[in-house]
């Protein structure tokens, strides 16, 4: 278990770094350095479900520019809203 949490990490540390804009790449970047490898399953697949989501929709709904969707308005978006 605890190797298959470590390789999700990995996996969502890559991901965070390589979103497709700047500005989320920056974002979620720092987020995960931050806080990934102190995620716990639940907060991996919150992630993990957050980051299949549309850049744009992403950035908008962190930032408060957008209206987050209920689907997402967890403990995760919050830290994450927090940090940005």
């Amino acid at each position: 278990m605890v190797a298959s949490l470590e390789a999700r990490r990995k996996k969502l540390l890559f991901r965070c770094h390589h979103m497709g804009t700047a500005e989320n790449d920056f974002l979620f970047g720092r987020f995960a350095d931050a806080h990934v490898a102190g995620l716990d399953a639940r907060r991996l697949d919150l992630l993990e479900s957050l980051l299949a989501e549309g850049d744009n929709d992403l950035f908008d709904w962190v930032t408060g520019r957008k209206v987050l969707p209920e689907r997402h308005d967890n403990d995760l978006v919050r830290l994450i809203r927090e940090f940005a």
